[in-house]
């Protein structure tokens, strides 16, 4: 970033550089808690006292363009990744941007919903974001995705284009596909069910997993994946997609 830029916001008394300077003192937050340094040890390598590290996290006071560079220099980032604020924040179609649902590809698309047959694998359904340091939502502006059988997928966290990280709930009879069809995409599964139950089948193999059991697979085998149950099931999934 260049540095006339900050000065320039320092020196500025609007709303929106008001709102920046808050987003900069969270954004120092979240690194500094990735890093796994507290607020007392933060402020004793920068030679300060905690309660000034204290007000630039809680957008009371506004860092000077040296004391950015300091930050920098002892949480290991860039100026540019401290203004870089990458906490998820929720699609809002009626503002120009997609919705959830519009991130998958078209192809899939009926209303609101996405067709689970047409859609070639969880890697389609969210846009591209690259792979931030750091990215934290909470349940209120995670993307989110239903499918014409009810399915709905959550990403919990902006991944690389190669892993996907959701969580996702089968309503009580849904299936992955409402047409019973088989799923196959190249990569791998890692499933952890919160609760609920899921009958799984994989190639030949048909099983029932629970609360508590896990499990994982090729996912170019054929499989399918059916809420027998008469309680939504809900679970922690991870995809991880070949490089090539």
């Amino acid at each position: 970033m260049d540095l006339r830029k900050v000065l320039a916001m320092s020196q500025a008394d609007d709303t929106r550089d008001g709102e920046a300077v808050g987003q900069l003192g969270q954004r120092l937050r979240e690194v500094r808690q990735a890093a796994g340094m507290s607020l007392r040890e933060l402020a004793r390598r920068l030679g300060v006292s905690p309660s000034f590290v204290s007000q630039f996290e809680t957008g009371k006071s506004q860092p000077s363009v040296a004391t950015l560079y300091s930050l920098s220099q002892v949480l290991d980032v860039s100026i540019d990744d401290l203004f870089e604020v990458r906490v998820d924040v929720p699609l809002e179609p009626d503002h120009g941007s997609e919705s959830p649902a519009s991130v998958a590809q078209p192809k899939g698309h009926k209303g609101d919903r996405v067709n689970r047959s047409d859609l070639p694998s969880p890697s389609s359904a969210w846009k591209a974001r690259g792979a931030p340091r750091l990215s934290v939502t909470d349940p209120t502006n995670r993307p989110r995705l239903e499918m014409d059988s009810g399915v709905i997928w959550e990403q919990l966290a902006s991944t690389s284009e190669h892993v996907d990280f959701m969580q996702i709930i089968y309503p009580a009879g849904s299936s992955s596909t409402n047409d019973g069809r088989m799923l196959r995409h190249r990569g791998h599964e890692y499933g952890y069910l919160i609760e609920g139950q899921l009958e799984v089948t994989v190639g030949f193999e048909v099983f029932t997993i629970g609360p508590g059991e896990a499990l994982s697979f090729d996912s170019d085998i054929p499989h399918l994946l059916h809420n027998t149950g008469t309680v939504d099931a809900r679970g922690i999934w991870c995809v991880v997609h070949p490089s090539e």
